[in-house]
């Protein structure tokens, strides 16, 4: 499951937290890279620890129009989505965030890759996928997951 395969991040993000400001960014230390978009409204982390496949996780702030939480989640739902190199994206019953105070923003109309992950960041939306072409495109209006 995606989510078992996020879980690393929650350690990591909670050990980057505690450390002085003046440490090294998360990526340095844990095989983290934190990204937002300019308006800041959706931060991601691409996940590439050792040992471990790699995965990308964005969380939208505000989504207009959450999911229903399935029964199953007993966390928060609807606003968190995940992406592995094989399948499609999923929503995430989690019950944390991946965001980042020392991320930088993918700025609107560039691209990058994080490992397996393309994303673009567009005034419109954040569009990432893999290889085989599955992904998810997000803004606080509208997800779409393929």
């Amino acid at each position: 499951m995606l989510a078992r395969r996020l879980v690393p991040i929650v350690a990591a993000i909670a050990a980057t937290a505690a450390l002085a400001a003046g440490a090294p960014a998360a990526s340095a230390l844990s095989g983290l890279d934190p990204f937002t978009t300019p308006s800041g409204h959706i931060a991601c982390m691409y996940q590439h620890l050792p040992g471990e496949r790699p995965g990308l996780r964005c969380d939208v702030d505000d989504v207009a129009r959450a999911a229903p939480r399935p029964k199953s989640c007993d966390l928060d739902y609807g606003s968190s989505f995940g992406l592995s190199q094989t399948g499609r994206a999923r929503r995430l019953c989690v019950g944390d965030t991946v965001r980042d105070p020392k991320a930088k923003a993918l700025a609107y109309g560039k691209t990058k890759h994080y490992g397996p992950f393309t994303c673009t960041s567009r005034t419109t939306e954040l569009r990432c996928t893999t290889k085989a072409g599955h992904g998810f495109e997000l803004s606080r209006t509208r997800q779409r997951l393929f």
